[in-house]
C-alpha cells in the first residue's frame, strides 16, 4: 500500500512539473501579413459623431477592401507627439490621442487598398476631422 501511495504521488508530481513547464513555455508565431498602424489626433472642434464616422467608416472599408483581414479600432495608449503651429505661430507639442490598425493578409493586398475606392471614400471623411497623423507599416 505505501508503494502505490508513493508512485502515485510520483505520478501526481510529474503531472504537476510538466503542467508548469507547459505553461511557462511562450508560444508565439511570426505571421506574414502586414500590419498598417496609424497614429493620430484630430482636429480641435471634431465632434464625436465626426470621430464615430471616421471609425464605422474603417469598417465598412475593412469589408469592402480584399485582404484587409482584420482591424482595431480602440486606441488605449499611444506615446506619440507632434509640434504643430497654432494661429499665432508659436510651436507646440501635441500628443496623438487615437489609433487604428489594419492587417493585410499580403503586401499586394496591402498595395492594393492604397487605391481601393472605398479607401478614397473613406479618406473624404478622415482627412476632414485629422489633425496630424502618423503611420507604421510592419512584417515579418
Amino acid at each position: 500500500m505505501t508503494r502505490t501511495i508513493k508512485m502515485t504521488m510520483a505520478a501526481v508530481a510529474l503531472v504537476a512539473l510538466g503542467a508548469g513547464i507547459g505553461v511557462a513555455a511562450n508560444r508565439f508565431g511570426k505571421p506574414t501579413t502586414i500590419i498598417h498602424v496609424v497614429t493620430l489626433f484630430y482636429k480641435d472642434g471634431t465632434t464625436e459623431a465626426q470621430k464615430k464616422a471616421v471609425l464605422d467608416g474603417v469598417e465598412k472599408m475593412a469589408g469592402e477592401v480584399p485582404g484587409l483581414k482584420n482591424i482595431w479600432l480602440k486606441g488605449i495608449k499611444a506615446q506619440v507627439s507632434a509640434v504643430v503651429k497654432d494661429a499665432d505661430g508659436k510651436l507646440t507639442e501635441k500628443r496623438m490621442t487615437d489609433a487604428i490598425v489594419m492587417e493585410f493578409e499580403s503586401e499586394a493586398a496591402f498595395k492594393a487598398y492604397d487605391d481601393h475606392a472605398a479607401h478614397r471614400e473613406w479618406e473624404k471623411i478622415y482627412t476632414v476631422v485629422r489633425g496630424q497623423s502618423r503611420t507604421t507599416d510592419i512584417t515579418n
